[in-house]
C-alpha cells in the first residue's frame, strides 16, 4: 500500500504540472485567428486546393462539392490528384467537377498521382504531384478527401495567415463522432495529440514545438519553396507534423498556427472499432520512431499515468473500508492521491468531450480509453516487425524504414 501510495502521489503531482504548465493542451480555446477586420486587400491572394486522394469514390459526394462552393474573393481553383485508385475517384470527382462549373462553382482539375518513387510516402508524393501541376499560386491548401468546409472557411483562413504574416494555419477537423465506438476513441485521438503537441506551443514562434492537422493546412508556397518543398520530408508517414516541423524550423523560422475547428468536419466514417484500430496502430510505432525503447517507456508512462490513479483510489478506499489490507495511514494517502489524479484526468478530457457535444460522464472512463491505446500502441510495433507497418488501403511502410 505505501509504494503504491508513492506511484499514486507523484502521478497527481504530474497531472497538476500537466494541466498548469503543459500549455494548456486540454484547453479548446485555440480557434481561428479573426485578422485584422480593416483588411482588406486590393487584390486576394490565389490558393490552389490540392486533395490527394486513393479511392475515395464514395466520400467524395459528401465532401469535395463543399470545398467547390467556397465563396472566396480571389482566385480559387481545386486539384484532386489521383493517387492510383481503382474505385473510380477521378469520375467521381470529374462528375462532381462538372456540376460545380455549371452551378458557377470554382473549377476542379483532376491528375495521375503516377507511381511513388523510392523513399516517398504515398500521400506525400501525390501533395508533390500536386504541387508540380498547381502553376502559379500564392497560397496551397492541402486537404484530404474526407473533409467537408462550411462556407466561408477558405477566405476565413486566407484573413488569418496573411494580415498575421503566417506561413501555415491548419485546423485540426472536427471528426466523426457518430457511432459508440468513435465517441469512446475519437475525442481521446484528438485529446492525445493535442498532448503531445499543445497547440498553444505550435503558435507560439519562440517555441520550438511544430505540427499541423494533415485534414486542413493552408500553406504559403514561397516560403514552403524556400524550406526545400515538400522533397525534405519525402519520406514521412506523419506528413501534417513533418511539414509543420518543416516550416517552423526551417532557416525562416516561419510563423505556424494549429486550432481547433467546428466547421471543418471530417466525415469518414469508423462505424467499427477494427477501422479506428487500423487509424491508431497506423502511425503511432511511427510516432515513436520506430524505437524500442520508447515504446516500452511510453507503455509505462500510459500505466503510470492513467492507469495508476485509479488502481490506487480503489485500492484505498478498500483498504480504509476494511475490505482489502493495509489500512490506516497508507490506506488515506493512496485514497486520497489516487482520487485526486483520477479527478485532474477526468477534468482535462472534459473540455474535448464537450467540443464534440458528449457528455462529462464519459471523461471518468479516460484510464480504460488509454489503457486500449497502449494496447493499440503495442500491436502497431507488431505490425511494424511482421512487415505490416502503416498499412493503407493496399500500401505498407516497408519494415525496417525510419521516415518520420
Amino acid at each position: 500500500m505505501p509504494v503504491l501510495a508513492g506511484v499514486a502521489l507523484l502521478a497527481a503531482i504530474a497531472w497538476v504540472y500537466l494541466l498548469a504548465g503543459h500549455g494548456g493542451f486540454w484547453r479548446t480555446d485555440q480557434r481561428l485567428p479573426a485578422g485584422d477586420p480593416q483588411w482588406q486587400p486590393e487584390r486576394w491572394p490565389s490558393v490552389l486546393a490540392v486533395v490527394p486522394a486513393r479511392d475515395e469514390a464514395a466520400i467524395l459526394p459528401l465532401t469535395l462539392p463543399s470545398l467547390l462552393a467556397q465563396e472566396y474573393p480571389g482566385e480559387f481553383s481545386v486539384l484532386l490528384v489521383d493517387d492510383g485508385s481503382t474505385d473510380g475517384t477521378a469520375d467521381t470527382a470529374v462528375a462532381l467537377g462538372a456540376a460545380a462549373g455549371a452551378a458557377g462553382l470554382a473549377a476542379v482539375r483532376v491528375v495521375p498521382a503516377g507511381p511513388t518513387p523510392p523513399g516517398w510516402a504515398g500521400k506525400v508524393h501525390a501533395m508533390a504531384a500536386g504541387l508540380r501541376a498547381a502553376g502559379e499560386c500564392d497560397y496551397v491548401l492541402f486537404t484530404d478527401a474526407d473533409i467537408a468546409y462550411a462556407p466561408g472557411t477558405l477566405t476565413a483562413l486566407v484573413r488569418a495567415a496573411v494580415p498575421g504574416d503566417r506561413a501555415l494555419v491548419s485546423q485540426m477537423a472536427l471528426l466523426r463522432a457518430d457511432t459508440g465506438w468513435e465517441r469512446l476513441i475519437v475525442p481521446a485521438f484528438v485529446y492525445f495529440f493535442a498532448q503531445l503537441y499543445p497547440f498553444r506551443w505550435v503558435n507560439r514562434p519562440a517555441s520550438r514545438t511544430a505540427a499541423a492537422a494533415g485534414g486542413c493546412m493552408l500553406v504559403h508556397r514561397a516560403t514552403l519553396a524556400a524550406a526545400g518543398g515538400l522533397a525534405p520530408i519525402s519520406g514521412a508517414r506523419i506528413d501534417d507534423v513533418a511539414l509543420g516541423r518543416l516550416l517552423k524550423r526551417a532557416p525562416s523560422r516561419a510563423r505556424c498556427w494549429l486550432g481547433f475547428s467546428t466547421e471543418v468536419r471530417s466525415r469518414r466514417p469508423y462505424p467499427r472499432l477494427a477501422g479506428l484500430w487500423d487509424m491508431i496502430a497506423r502511425s503511432a510505432y511511427v510516432q515513436l520512431r520506430f524505437s524500442p525503447v520508447l515504446l516500452g517507456l511510453t507503455l509505462l508512462g500510459l500505466l503510470w499515468l492513467y492507469a495508476g490513479p485509479p488502481v490506487a483510489a480503489v485500492a484505498g478506499v478498500a483498504g480504509l473500508a476494511g475490505l482489502a489490507a493495509g489500512g490506516g495511514a497508507a490506506a488515506a494517502w493512496c485514497a486520497a492521491a489516487g482520487l485526486a489524479g483520477w479527478l485532474l484526468m477526468s477534468v482535462s478530457f472534459w473540455p474535448v468531450l464537450r467540443l464534440y457535444r458528449l457528455g462529462a460522464w464519459r471523461a471518468p472512463v479516460l484510464p480504460g480509453i488509454a489503457l486500449l491505446y497502449a494496447v493499440m500502441t503495442a500491436d502497431s510495433a507488431r505490425r511494424h516487425y511482421a512487415g505490416r507497418g502503416g498499412e493503407w488501403k493496399g500500401r505498407t511502410v516497408p519494415a525496417g524504414r525510419r521516415a518520420q
